[in-house]
């Protein structure tokens, strides 16, 4: 080979190797290949953060979301983000002057009448956050157990509950677990310890750290924080889930001892007339005078009748145990075939494990062992097993009883209550001794227009539904929706100084209430009030398996915002010079008088690549 031509070859491969490095897909999954194996080390993270590209995917992933347009401590929102403005960041981190904002921390009501601390993070931090997040997403996320669904990609509430639904057949009790105050007791040094069995990179633990312990702002009164995630981060989820990953792993071990046997002993009752009709079946086969054939038939179908009036196994036998275990985020339900007994020491070793390991609490009054006949508190449902000797005929036209030993998931009647109490939607009434419920109109939205009062109540009650379609009585939420229906008339009668029947009489068509608008292209359209049922939702059999990942796919290439903010020309003026992106938090905010909203209507975006010069003068009001 020539000189020149080995030149050649040698800068094509340093620029292939170059594009390696900075190509966000490549690099997440050269860590992904190794995530695995948990006797891997994963070496030089920290360089992965000079890679500007991760921060396109990382401003990509989070852009959208309205509390971008909150300010942190610093001053600043997701408003005027830039190229340059993510130079500085890498240019800090590479010097490693980066300093972590403190969070500020605000509170808002919950539902029983106090108040929730919620931390707001400064953007740029968020920005960062980001990146160390899918780099531990990509570490991590293949040797997670596939008993933790929360935070993680493919999985949810309902995925959770679907694995108990299908794992957890003939359990005959249940732990119900809840860890005390989980997210703001996480040990940071244990924290750092475990992600130290996985990352040998310093300077990326150092980076975490600076994370853990940056504090909040509240009152403009600094404290530190010694103990918990960054409230409200990005990345603390997932350092959540690698923190309890311990307690997975730790109860899978756990169940390797505690499982015992194949199969519960068959009672005696059930043996006896179970043998008579095998042997009888397999008599059949032989037997050729039909007259014979059909007197067997018929016994056969007698003893099996006979069989099913009896339990098939032994629901006492000691011989055989059996341990179940789902978690979603601190909340964990644990279903037990076994002894009472077994349910007070398996809770007692977890204590033990969590206090001594973690050096986190199990809460005694949340953590309850429960009959599984009774119904047990998990998400936000009652989980309970079915008991009953109800049966059916199978595919070949058998009595096979399949509904006994079953999970059976409901929504209840106090959810319902609990969340049309927080609406401000209904107000309890006590008539002769019995709770009534009563809708009630909703005074503060009165003031909206009427399209936007009946979207929300329709989002209400799809976001209900959507949660507990899968609940097998989920044509319960018909009461929830009900109360909903004449809390909005009232709202509407209340609005128009009228009455519920004028109301009704006047807006609906063909039997439903509907509200009249106009769409982008002037034609009248009507947004109608929820009317598609409330019929049971069945998930695919095996949708709540996990889908490890086995690469990283990030749809769409490179996203438009950054390539509009490298045109270097103003999207208003057409000035050749670096961009900043304008962002609103609602396009409903556009009042579209000035010509600039007029393009961001047109256009359905939040974002407008700017000049800095037309940047100010949106700011400023003094942009037609």
């Amino acid at each position: 080979m020539a000189k020149g031509d080995s030149q050649f070859s040698l800068i094509r491969l340093t620029e292939n190797v170059r594009d390696i490095m900075r190509n966000p897909e490549k690099v997440l999954n050269s860590l992904i290949r190794h995530s695995g194996n948990t006797d891997y080390k994963f070496e030089r993270l920290y360089k992965v953060l000079f890679n500007e590209e991760m921060y396109f995917i990382a401003y990509q992933k989070i852009y959208s979301k309205v509390g971008n347009m909150t300010a942190g401590v610093d001053g600043k929102t997701i408003d005027g983000m830039s190229i340059s403005r993510i130079e500085r960041l890498i240019a800090s981190l590479r010097n490693e002057t980066y300093q972590p904002n403190p969070s500020k921390r605000t509170y808002i009501p919950k539902k029983n009448g106090k108040k929730r601390p919620l931390g707001i993070p400064s953007f740029d931090d968020k920005l960062v956050q980001e990146v160390i997040r899918m780099i531990l997403e990509a570490i991590y996320e293949g040797s997670f157990e596939h008993t933790s669904h929360g935070f993680r990609p493919n999985r949810s509430c309902h995925t959770a509950l679907l694995s108990v639904q299908q794992s957890f057949t003939a359990v005959r009790w249940f732990i119900e677990g809840d860890i005390k105050g989980f997210f703001d007791n996480i040990n940071h040094e244990i924290l750092i310890g475990i992600l130290k069995e996985r990352i040998a990179d310093d300077r990326f633990i150092r980076l975490i750290r600076k994370f853990l312990n940056a504090g909040y702002i509240e009152d403009w009164v600094y404290h530190k924080t010694y103990s918990g995630t960054p409230q409200g981060g990005i990345v603390s989820p997932i350092l959540a889930n690698i923190y309890l990953d311990k307690l997975d792993k730790y109860v899978k071990d756990y169940i390797k001892d505690f499982d015992k046997g194949k199969r519960t002993t068959a009672t005696r009752q059930y043996r006896l007339h179970e043998q008579r009709r095998y042997r009888l079946a397999k008599k059949l086969k032989c037997e050729t005078d039909e007259t014979v054939r059909e007197q067997m038939i018929k016994d056969i179908k007698e003893l099996r009748q006979e069989r099913n009036k009896y339990p098939a196994y032994d629901k006492m036998d000691g011989s055989f145990r059996k341990l179940k275990y789902v978690r979603y985020a601190d909340d964990f339900l644990i279903g037990v075939i076994g002894s009472k007994e077994d349910c007070k020491k398996i809770k007692e070793d977890i204590k033990v494990y969590l206090d001594e390991k973690l050096k986190l609490e199990l809460s005694d009054e949340k953590t309850l062992v429960t009959n599984a006949k009774k119904p047990a508190k998990f998400l936000g449902f009652d989980v309970s097993v079915r008991n009953s000797d109800e049966s059916k005929r199978d595919k070949h036209g058998r009595t096979v009883r399949c509904f006994g030993d079953k999970i059976v998931l409901r929504v209840t009647v106090d959810v319902m209550k609990k969340k049309l109490l927080s609406y401000n939607a209904m107000k309890l009434v006590n008539k002769k001794g019995t709770e009534v419920w009563k809708p009630r109109s909703r005074y503060y939205m009165k003031d909206l227009d009427d399209l936007e009062i009946i979207s929300q109540y329709n989002a209400e009650i799809r976001g209900f539904y959507n949660y507990y379609s899968i609940a097998n009585n989920s044509s319960f939420v018909q009461s929830f929706s009900y109360i909903l229906e004449y809390s909005m008339y009232k709202t509407y009668a209340l609005k128009y100084q009228t009455s519920i029947s004028q109301e009704k009489t006047k807006r609906c068509i063909n039997g439903v209430f509907s509200i009249p608008y106009k769409n982008r292209k002037g034609d009248i359209m009507y947004r109608r009030f929820y009317k598609e049922g409330f019929k049971r939702q069945k998930a695919a059999r095996g949708a709540y398996v996990d889908s490890l990942p086995v690469t990283v796919t990030i749809t769409g290439g490179r996203n438009s915002l950054i390539t509009r903010s490298q045109n270097q020309k103003c999207e208003l003026c057409g000035a050749n010079e670096k961009l900043e992106m304008h962002h609103i938090r609602k396009l409903k905010d556009l009042k579209g008088k000035q010509g600039w909203e007029k393009r961001m209507s047109a256009r359905r975006r939040k974002t407008l690549a700017v000049c800095s010069k037309c940047h100010d003068k949106i700011h400023a009001g003094k942009l037609d």
